[in-house]
């Protein structure tokens, strides 16, 4: 746990202050985005970013999460040590400033850190003042100090406590639960966070520890963000073994990027600036792509791949099947809001552009057999994405996707406001004719898909184009495709699955989250996607008055469990009875499953699954896009031993097998 420069330059005249921490137990979601989960996981990132940073810095190579039994979480890095001199300004140990004292850290002033991936300096003293109590532990100069924290106010001074031959800080905290909504942590959350540090950091070992469930992980990666190409592209065909990378420094700045093609149609392209993904881009991403776009068009050019007479490839010709990390390394960044999502550092543009030119070129003319490959795919590119535009211009011309007649199939409600409709994506004629006639004529719309929609995982815009049930669904939702989607066009604001309870059901809402996921993330990300969920069973007392519909299996027993204690006062269970004895036992005299929508009539399929006051909807959510995007290349790609190896791992969990 010893790192490798020396600890002198690091005192307490680097740490400026600039102002107090009073603000934040009042207004947190102004410092860490909100009071639910994701603002819970963020007092993790703040004390794990810090770790990072002095790893950045050349100081640390162990950054460690632990999840305690008690809730508490504690983080670790072998870093230099919070210095514990006492603050020239706040005539307090400089821990306790950096604890205390909003805007107070090594990244203002000089000589704290050249890089760093936080900003705004908020990190450590805004846990704490999240946090009901917090204990410090900082290993410098062959001593440990100690100090305990109470809703952000210290409980007495740094102390020393003994002699030790670590090095680092160490962070105990339990966050607040009179501030959050819940304080229970996710081990998978901080599991993909510390993967990605590892990652984005050479040579920095990042564990998890779950004391409650005794799981751990340690990434590691010596290949960086190599490795990170490797780890996208699982699962994926290919184009070459091989990945192009290269590390320049530019100035004062630092240039890493690593990139692959595969077989894929879309592209995947993340820009980290100081290990922060910025997911809007910014200038790095805006240099990588314009000089990977002249680039590969010179090489074309030059070797006769490109013809005379033929238009350059389009940056987007350029892309597809492309995977790429651009991480850049600058001594002052400048995003373009707090949430740090776009780079806006001009000079970054010219630093990347820089090295792609160079370095790519040479790659390229080392490699004229990947280089071949790489362009030939491109051109492939080019000449889909003409037909696809031919396909579109065909379809636009007739009116099809444009214009005021809808699909044929569409039964519209008579509401205009997208505010106060919905449209239901219904399975198959039969179910369909059952949501016409039970649906709320004035806000329910229902769109029935005959058969499996078209798999866009392996199909360009041209074949979706000429696919009548992908038409028919882009036309009702009104916002296009591709260059003329807008998310302003869409017709409802709530799109709604509702399939079968069945494998083949299920089959129909995969492909058609697939769609939404590929072609109009948009309406994932704007909380307009869900899927309905109908019963499974329909419980019948006698009289056949009244019926109870059950959901699930767990609710089944629960209810047949429920209505027998009840009709016997004793409070003892029947498992040992068979199903048809339990069922009268609770005072049925029938039970049906549904397999299908269509067994229902209008009103029932109302009633159970329609009704807003009583309808059961699961909204569609994309928490990680990357774990969706490797999720639905696993399910929906052209990669069969992936699948099946994911269907065998799942077989076990899986429940209302229908066969």
């Amino acid at each position: 746990m010893v790192a490798t420069k020396k600890d002198s330059e690091y005192s307490s005249n680097q740490i400026t202050v600039l102002e107090g921490l009073e603000p934040v137990r009042k207004r947190p979601g102004m410092y860490i985005g909100g009071t639910g989960l994701e603002g819970l996981h963020h007092l993790v990132w703040e004390l794990v970013d810090n770790g990072i940073d002095e790893a950045l810095a050349g100081y640390a190579s162990d950054v460690r999460v632990t999840l305690l039994a008690d809730g508490a979480v504690r983080v670790f890095d072998n870093g230099r040590g919070i210095p514990t001199d006492i603050h020239p300004k706040t005539k307090k140990s400089t821990v306790e400033t950096v604890l205390t004292v909003l805007h107070a850290g090594g990244k203002f002033g000089d000589g704290g850190y050249k890089v760093s991936g936080g900003l705004h300096g908020v990190g450590s003293s805004v846990v704490n003042a999240l946090s009901s109590k917090l204990h410090i532990n900082v290993y410098r100069d062959g001593k440990i100090y100690e100090q305990d924290y109470q809703k952000g106010v210290p409980l007495g001074d740094l102390k020393i406590t003994g002699k030790t031959d670590l090095r680092g800080t160490e962070i105990t905290f339990y966050p607040d639960e009179t501030i959050f909504q819940t304080i229970n942590f996710n081990y998978d959350t901080i599991l993909d966070r510390l993967r990605h540090a590892a990652y984005l950091t050479k040579g920095i070992r990042t564990t998890i520890i779950d004391e409650l469930t005794n799981r751990s992980y340690s990434f590691y990666f010596e290949g960086g963000i190599q490795s990170y190409v490797k780890h996208l592209n699982v699962g994926r065909e290919v184009v070459d073994e091989d990945i192009f990378y290269v590390d320049k420094t530019v100035n004062d700045s630092q240039v890493e990027v690593a990139l692959q093609y595969t077989d894929a149609y879309s592209e995947t392209i993340k820009a980290f600036a100081n290990n922060v993904l910025n997911p809007d881009g910014g200038t790095h991403l805006t240099g990588f792509k314009s000089a990977l776009t002249r680039v590969i068009n010179d090489y074309a050019r030059k070797q006769g791949l490109l013809k005379e007479k033929e238009e350059n490839l389009s940056g987007e010709d350029t892309r597809e099947g492309l995977t790429a990390i651009i991480l850049v390394k600058l001594p002052d960044p400048q995003f373009e809001g707090q949430t740090k999502n776009k780079l806006g550092n001009p000079e970054v543009r010219g630093y990347v552009e820089q090295v792609i030119n160079e370095y790519l070129n040479y790659y390229l003319e080392e490699h004229p057999a990947v280089a071949k490959k790489i362009v030939g795919k491109a051109l492939l590119a080019a000449r889909a994405r003409k037909a696809a535009r031919a396909a579109r211009d065909n379809i636009l011309r007739k009116g099809i996707l444009e214009g005021a007649s809808m699909p044929g199939k569409l039964t519209d409600c008579s509401n205009k406001d997208p505010k106060d409709s919905e449209l239901y994506l219904v399975e198959g004629d039969s179910a369909g004719g059952s949501a016409k006639t039970g649906r709320d004529s004035k806000s329910q719309a229902i769109l029935p898909l005959r058969g499996k929609v078209l798999n866009v995982e392996r199909a360009r815009l041209d074949k979706m184009l000429a696919n009548n049930e992908i038409v028919s669904l882009i036309k009702a939702l009104g916002v296009g495709i591709e260059d003329s989607f807008d998310i302003k066009g869409l017709r409802y604001d709530k799109i709604i699955i509702m399939t079968d309870a069945d494998v083949d059901g299920s089959h129909i809402a995969t492909l058609l989250m697939t769609f939404f996921f590929r072609y109009m993330r948009e309406i994932i990300e704007g909380g307009h996607l869900f899927l309905a969920k109908p019963p499974l069973f329909e419980l019948v007392k006698p009289g056949r008055k009244s019926s109870i519909f059950v959901y699930d299996e767990d609710d089944l027993d629960k209810i047949l469990d429920s209505a027998i204690k009840e009709r016997s006062k004793q409070n003892t269970e029947s498992n040992g009875a068979n199903n048809e004895e339990r069922y009268r036992q609770a005072g049925f005299i029938e039970q049906k499953r549904y397999k299908g929508l269509g067994e229902m009539d209008g009103e029932q399929l109302f009633n159970t699954t329609m009704d807003p006051e009583k309808r059961v909807l699961i909204k569609v959510n994309v928490d990680d896009a990357e774990k969706a995007d490797a999720i639905f290349n696993k399910l929906m790609g052209s990669e069969v031993e992936l699948r099946k190896n994911f269907i065998q791992t799942h077989a076990k969990f899986v429940k209302d097998l229908d066969i």
